[in-house]
């Protein structure tokens, strides 16, 4: 049984942005079931496309007008505007029947907590004065060797611009359309140049 929606990574510069989202799903039409909104505890909208994969899963299983803990691939169009590619949903609870009660209620919650991302990249922009910054992420070939273009990501945080091409592990949270670094691992410029490690900083 897999235990933990984030899997750990297996390669020191092993590039990813995922991330779990509490809410409701409302699709925007009823005809068109794969466009929507994620709607937090809080009230906050999100933007949200369901990947193909996952439509199945949430007609047959869940119950479409109950919050779920959504695992989700992160997009963003600028720093105040975050989009969110659903990809599965973290429900030990309603996905296997044999469990306890009790136990159902401790496997569906996680230590990070509600709105944790986990973003790996190149920092390839930053302004520490104005506490954002920019990763780039690149991802997988698909099955049939096509490349994918790589993306960017818009957080808040403070970097130092000296880090800047150099290849960052993020915890990060959401609150409400913004990405805010919680601290960073620095592990060192990518492959193509001199490899170096530093120790994890908290960002304030």
């Amino acid at each position: 049984m897999i235990d933990h929606p984030i899997r750990p990574v297996t390669e020191p510069f092993q590039y990813r942005a995922i991330g779990i989202v509490r809410g409701i799903y409302k699709p925007d039409d009823k005809g068109v079931f794969t466009r929507g909104k994620l709607i937090d505890q809080t009230g906050a909208e999100i933007e949200a496309v369901v990947l193909g994969r996952v439509i199945t899963l949430m007609q047959r299983h869940l119950s479409i007008n109950n919050p779920h803990l959504w695992v989700v691939y992160p997009r963003c169009k600028n720093s105040d505007h975050l989009h969110l590619q659903i990809k599965g949903v973290w429900e030990p609870s309603t996905l296997i029947k044999e469990k306890s009660q009790l136990e159902d209620q401790l496997i569906d919650e996680l230590p990070e907590g509600d709105d944790f991302f986990s973003i790996r990249g190149e920092l390839i922009f930053t302004k520490p004065d104005e506490n954002y910054l920019i990763i780039k992420v690149r991802q997988k070939p698909r099955s049939n060797g096509i490349k994918q273009i790589p993306f960017k990501l818009f957080l808040e945080g403070n970097i130092p611009i000296n880090l800047i091409r150099n290849f960052i592990n993020l915890n990060v949270r959401r609150e409400g359309q913004k990405l805010i670094v919680e601290d960073y691992d620095l592990i060192g410029p990518l492959p193509n140049r001199s490899v170096g490690k530093g120790k994890r900083i908290k960002n304030k």
